[in-house]
């Protein structure tokens, strides 16, 4: 122990203790996914707090010469009881009381439970000292290890702070009918038992009125179950707008329902409502589920979720290389079926894969915030199969052979989760996310790593071609521009099972007239085939200025494939906007053919005797001599000419303007683009662009002839905060907010800045399409694809 205890004294100077805000990777390592449950446990080094398995401790010590890390193991303990009976001293594990996670009464994101055992490992030779050993020691060595050691087992680790800790689905607020909530004194009084429904006699899921007594049952459920919508209906007859779930009063409380605030609410003068109709609540037992115990159900056993995991079949556990899962994070779905689906690709294995050990001995001194480390690992976690196996289920006998579960260990992606979320205004948070969305994100990142050397994305990379045809001229524009993922329209008009859907509508249309209960409505059956032809179609551009005929007149566009990836990303955009501007889903369904024949939809490029539009620049949009609308044009009323701004400035499409600015060209240069391309969209002013970027004045103000000034400026005055962070808390960027507000000039009400929000977010193209400032070579591939 004296030559245990020379070491430590030599290497007490390394040997730091924890500070608020240090990070310290105490659940997962730098360099793969073992876990202090792993075999081995992990070892974390006692100055930059950085974890290791045991595969990789060896590799940090050679590396930086640091010789003390904390081995720290965790065993699950043996299962011998069941839930409601724990014969191991342990209090049993509860089933979740509310729809929450991380709190009492919640899911428990520690799901089991374990032994933890840390003592200090000293390399090269890992000798041993353990809590107990350093009694013996100096009081010098004793105490800084030890204030180590406790600091170390009490920091959060980094994954534990990353993960959702808190999520509440339950938190109720008082209604504002509870306090002066009329009740009717209409003699009615409620039996303790019997309860049935006034309309159809069902005897379950019924709630009574707490305004006039009536009880009726509830909403129909989305599988068909629950009730008949009949308390629904009297609260849209009557407007009575609190009711209570018979069969959950006790004396702790009830369900409270609001229709008109569309929540569960609390009803703090809930004893005196039910007192009112007879009902003693002290003295109510519950003899139904809550709606919190129903949702947790729906949470455990998703009725869709069963049907894609083939519920009531015996599926075979799969293990092994490429078959890989990973745990969802509370809200990963997105992230992490992108990246099974990525490392499917073998640009990307090959990129990251097959040169782990080349990436891993070239990472910096902290890999957790290395891109190409964490991507390496990730990507050997899924198709190496260390992670595949089965869990063995302990048995009473640590030693004895077990039948494994059916589940596998599995990886959680937490370190690279936060990685690649870093910065990102949506992926950072524990907000669910969209899967496109995220492979855009991923992409970017992936090129901005890839500055030299292999590029794994272009593999999805393709360049299509956009072909205007003045038809006053019959002249043609051609532009091409890079893109990773082909939208595809959903033509709602092409459903296969058009009778069935008209004949639903009609049935909806007279169920709303008479008041029954509704239907469930079938579901659109759209042939693939049709959107593809929709992608295809041509489209009509009714406000084109032509550089042969000097004037706007109507051009139709058609869009091609100027080249084919070597894997086509297809996203069917399923969501849309309805009248009042509020997106919305669509319900249909779409069947993929596993074979793809794309070669029709190929770019031809110019034809023989076809002629091209001169490039001549278009007038001036407007001059001082004009009536001056502003920036926004004219989207002011008789009523509200709050949109009208003074300034002098040209009709630029802001949502292009922006576009361009995001890919990091100069405002004033993106302006021109605009400008000079006549309004014609992301792709004519890209190309601008990139034919102009080497002139002299290429950042320089727009000043439009005949203007004493310049009014292609943009407003520099400050902008209230208030107003940005009122915006913002709607959603929307602070981008847009800031953009919103400068076009409105002046201080307006929130109404119009929301308007304005609106109308600027539909104008333009999509403004997340990511397009990257420069030139490629068309390069024609088969375009013939398997889908997997």
């Amino acid at each position: 122990m004296t030559e245990v205890s020379e070491i430590l004294m030599s290497v007490l100077s390394t040997i730091r203790v924890p500070r608020p805000g240090d990070r310290v990777h105490k659940d997962e390592c730098a360099f793969s996914f073992a876990s202090p449950e792993s075999d081995g446990g992990l070892y974390v080094c006692m100055n930059s707090f950085l974890g290791f398995g045991s595969k990789y401790v060896e590799r940090h010590h050679a590396k930086t010469g640091q010789r003390a890390y904390l081995h720290i193991t965790r065993t699950r303990k043996t299962q011998k009881e069941d839930d409601n009976n724990s014969g191991s001293g342990d209090p049993p594990k509860k089933k979740p009381t509310r729809l929450a996670i991380g709190i009492e009464g919640g899911f428990d994101v520690e799901q089991e439970q374990y032994d933890e055992e840390v003592k200090v490992v000293l390399f090269p030779d890992r000798q041993e000292v353990t809590p107990d050993d350093l009694a013996s020691m100096p009081d010098v060595v004793r105490e800084r290890v030890s204030l180590s050691m406790t600091g170390l087992q009490a920091a959060d680790s980094v994954s534990h702070t990353l993960q959702v800790q808190q999520w509440d689905g339950e938190v109720r607020q008082e209604s504002k009918h509870a306090a002066e909530l009329k009740q009717l004194d209409n003699g009615v009084k409620i039996p303790p038992c019997g309860w049935k429904c006034e309309v159809c006699d069902l005897q379950e899921n019924l709630w009574m009125n707490l305004t006039d007594g009536k009880v009726f049952c509830g909403r129909r459920y989305f599988d068909g179950s629950g009730g008949n919508n009949h308390a629904l209906l009297h609260y849209q007859q009557t407007g009575y707008p609190l009711a209570v779930k018979l069969g959950t009063i006790t004396p702790d409380g009830a369900d409270v329902y609001s229709y008109d605030e569309d929540d569960m609410v609390l009803d703090f003068k809930l004893p005196e409502h039910l007192s009112h109709f007879g009902i003693d609540m002290m003295t109510m037992e519950k003899t139904e589920r809550t709606m919190t115990e129903l949702e947790i159900a729906v949470n455990q056993r998703v009725g869709e979720w069963e049907v894609i995991q083939e519920s009531g079949t015996t599926l075979r556990p799969l293990w092994g290389p490429g078959l890989t899962g990973m745990k969802n994070l509370g809200n990963s779905c997105y992230l992490n079926s992108v990246m099974q689906v990525l490392f499917t690709i073998p640009d990307f294995q090959t990129k990251y894969v097959s040169i782990i050990d080349k990436i891993f001995n070239e990472a910096p001194s902290d890999p957790t915030q290395d891109f190409k480390t964490q991507v390496a690992k990730l990507g050997y976690g899924l198709l190496s199969g260390e992670y595949s196996k089965p869990a063995p289920d302990p048995g009473d006998d640590p030693n004895s052979s077990t039948e494994p579960r059916g589940d596998q260990v599995g990886i959680a992606p937490r370190m690279f989760k936060a990685l690649v979320g870093r910065g990102h205004p949506e992926f950072s948070t524990n907000r669910q996310q969209d899967a496109q969305e995220f492979l855009l994100h991923f992409i970017n990142m992936v090129e901005r790593n890839c500055r030299s050397g292999m590029n794994p994305s272009e593999a999805f990379r393709f360049l299509v071609e956009e072909k205007i045809v003045c038809q006053q001229s019959q002249k043609a524009k051609y532009t091409q521009r890079v893109d990773y993922i082909v939208q595809l329209p959903v033509p709602m008009d092409q459903a296969t099972n058009m009778e069935e859907l008209q004949e639903a509508e009609r049935r909806r249309e007279e169920v709303e007239s008479s008041g029954a209960p509704p239907s469930a409505a079938p579901r659109a059956q759209i042939p693939f085939g049709a959107c593809l032809a929709a992608l295809s179609e041509p489209e009509t551009l009714t406000d084109f200025w032509s550089s042969a005929v000097q004037a706007k007149t109507t051009a139709t566009k058609t869009t091609r494939f100027a080249s084919f990836p070597d894997h086509l990303v297809i996203q069917i955009k399923k969501f849309t906007f309805g009248l009042d501007w509020v997106p919305k889903k669509l319900d249909v369904s779409i069947d993929v053919p596993d074979t793809l024949d794309l070669s029709a939809l190929l770019a031809m490029g110019q034809q023989p005797g076809e002629e091209l539009l001169p490039e001549v620049a278009p007038p001036p949009l407007m001059t001082p001599d004009v009536e001056v609308k502003g920036i926004l044009g004219f989207h002011g009323n008789e009523e509200d000419d709050s949109l009208y701004s003074p300034l002098l400035s040209p009709v630029l499409d802001d949502s292009t303007v922006s576009q361009l600015c995001e890919m990091g060209f100069p405002l004033e240069a993106c302006r021109k683009a605009v400008y000079y391309t006549g309004n014609t969209g992301i792709d004519a002013a890209m190309n601008w662009v990139m034919g102009h970027m080497e002139d002299h004045d290429f950042s320089a103000p727009l000043v439009l002839a005949g203007s004493s000034s310049a009014p292609g400026t943009t407003p520099t005055e400050s902008l209230p905060e208030e107003h940005l962070a009122t915006i913002v808390s709607m959603g929307f960027s602070r981008d847009q907010a800031t953009r919103a507000l400068r076009a409105t000039v002046r201080h307006v009400t929130l109404s119009l800045l929301t308007r304005v929000i609106q109308k600027y977010l539909m104008q333009g193209p999509d403004t997340k399409s990511i397009l990257y400032p420069f030139r490629m070579q068309p390069n024609y591939r088969n375009a013939h694809y398997v889908c997997h």
